[in-house]
């Protein structure tokens, strides 16, 4: 499936080309803390399906308790949180679903680190709605 994102002020956008079938969400607290949310969702690319068309990302390098390290892009002007990929000759890039357009389209269907995940949101049907806010 062919995609295209952008950050939430237009300063960074690409396209590419994802398998939806491999959406998934990550609960581990890295995640949480780097997406400011529960938990934080991705599709994957890989490298030469993935091309940035306007912008440069601005990289942060998480290093994992295992000594892994994995670069993390972002815009450097709004925040919006773009990719995760090996921080050296990156193979595959993790594409943020928040900044993909066409992201209603690419619901996930595996989780990981679930040990990690906060119970309050894993069921968050029977909360209040509001359509707008």
């Amino acid at each position: 499936m062919k995609v295209e994102g952008n950050c939430h002020c237009g300063a960074i956008a690409y396209e590419a080309i994802v398998d939806p079938q491999k959406a998934g969400l990550c609960h581990c607290t890295d995640c949480q803390t780097l997406s400011g949310a529960p938990f934080r969702a991705s599709v994957p690319a890989l490298a030469d399906d993935f091309r940035i068309l306007r912008g440069q990302p601005k990289l942060y390098i998480k290093t994992a308790a295992s000594g892994t390290q994995r670069a993390q892009a972002f815009c450097a002007d709004c925040g919006t949180p773009i990719y995760a990929a090996a921080a050296d000759n990156p193979t595959q890039f993790n594409l943020r679903l928040g900044a993909i357009v066409q992201r209603a389209q690419i619901p996930a269907l595996k989780q990981s680190w679930c040990s990690s995940a906060l119970a309050w949101a894993q069921d968050i049907a029977n909360l209040p709605e509001s359509p707008q806010r």
